[in-house]
């Protein structure tokens, strides 16, 4: 990541973002919500940079971007792909088959739009969109959001017009000569949050004088987490802490059992408003997906990491040391989580001078306008 908050950087058509000549793209990938909503950011960003411009998603059918990008009010088509299976070698029977298929619906899409250039955000669909698009001789540009970059960007990578990343030192999966360092697309809703301390503590119903832990775990949850703060929840109480537990939606109710009653918990399965939860919050425990650190920078909040150790490269654990090698995070081990997550939490709850330097050293990694840089430099290749 780069140093401060900025870097400086008329038809009937059915597809937003009407106007006539300011060319059209596709934005492909998805799958979780830290492939999509950097990409709906992306494509805001282009809107408002080039009113004209045509955007169209394409995106897995049945995955998460079919109900996410419509709600942002964009178009899109979904393929009928599916990603490897290591769990199961029997599911991967029907794979050569989807991917022909996808192919096949990805020259219909393309011949059918016309694009100027294609963007891949990661995930399933993204792989058989610019592969075709680099074929044509499209402008065919990847957005990596994590430190770690996956296969399919990296031999997409061979032939791309530009690779927007997340951090430096990226230049070992990535031709150099075509790197950009943009950092992540954040929510504007996280990026412009004038919510202050008071304001998130008096919506989770918790004492403004108490110091407050945020634990998120992703949507689905976080089982070592979630697993050590039932264990010594009473730890939190006995060290004057408070706790807003996001859980996620696996076991929810138990967790929910759990933090009942408890006057210094507060306990969901989800929180939809995370700016309130980001304002609030003394210290944070987090896994560490891209988006996850990206936006706890532009918070700047001590935070400590628990890394998925199953993430495909271990990315989550190379996206978490891209912090802690700069002074600006914690981490702890999924496998160490229960016997030492909780402690190492009371001990930075104690530590100020600590808490201050993780928080100064996290905003100077913060990169509030990712979206519009990474516009600006699509845009290059289509007007």
């Amino acid at each position: 990541m780069a140093e401060n908050n900025k870097i400086e950087s008329n038809t009937n058509s059915p597809f937003r973002g009407l106007g006539g000549d300011g060319g059209r793209i596709v934005i492909a990938g998805g799958g979780t919500g830290g492939h999509i909503f950097p990409a709906i950011a992306i494509a805001n960003a282009l809107e408002k940079a080039a009113p004209g411009i045509e955007i169209l998603f394409v995106g897995a059918s049945g995955k998460m971007e079919m109900e996410k990008v419509p709600q942002a009010g964009y178009q899109i088509k979904g393929l009928d792909i599916a990603g490897f299976n290591r769990q199961s070698v029997v599911k991967n029977i029907s794979l050569p088959f989807k991917l022909i298929k996808s192919f096949l619906q990805v020259r219909k899409i393309m011949n059918e739009f016309k694009p100027d250039a294609v963007v891949g955000v990661g995930g399933y669909s993204s792989f058989p969109v610019l592969r075709y698009a680099q074929s044509k001789g499209i402008a065919s540009f990847i957005h990596e959001s994590n430190s770690f970059a996956g296969k399919s960007n990296m031999l997409l990578g061979k032939k791309a017009t530009k690779i927007f990343v997340a951090t430096d030192g990226m230049e070992k999966f990535f031709p150099k000569d075509r790197l950009i360092i943009t950092g992540n697309p954040v929510r504007k809703t996280i990026v412009e949050s004038t919510v202050s301390r008071a304001e998130g503590l008096r919506f989770f119903g918790l004492n403004e004088s108490k110091k407050t832990v945020l634990s998120v775990g992703g949507s689905l949850g976080a089982r070592s987490i979630n697993e050590a703060l039932a264990f010594y929840l009473d730890a939190f109480a006995e060290n004057d802490l408070q706790l807003i537990w996001q859980t996620g939606k696996s076991t929810a109710s138990d967790y929910k059992n759990k933090g009942e009653g408890r006057k210094n918990i507060w306990v969901n399965d989800f929180i939809k408003e995370m700016e309130m939860g980001y304002a609030a919050a003394d210290i944070v425990i987090s896994r560490a997906g891209a988006m996850s650190v990206t936006e706890l920078c532009v918070a700047g909040k001590p935070t400590v990491f628990v890394p998925f150790p199953h993430a495909a490269e271990d990315h989550q654990t190379s996206n978490a040391m891209s912090l802690v090698n700069k002074q600006a995070a914690l981490i702890i081990k999924d496998s160490e989580a229960k016997e030492k997550l909780v402690n190492a939490v009371i001990d930075l709850s104690r530590n100020e001078p600590l808490q201050q330097s993780l928080k100064k050293n996290m905003y100077a990694l913060a990169i509030t306008n990712a979206d519009e840089v990474i516009a600006k430099e699509i845009l290059k290749y289509i007007q």
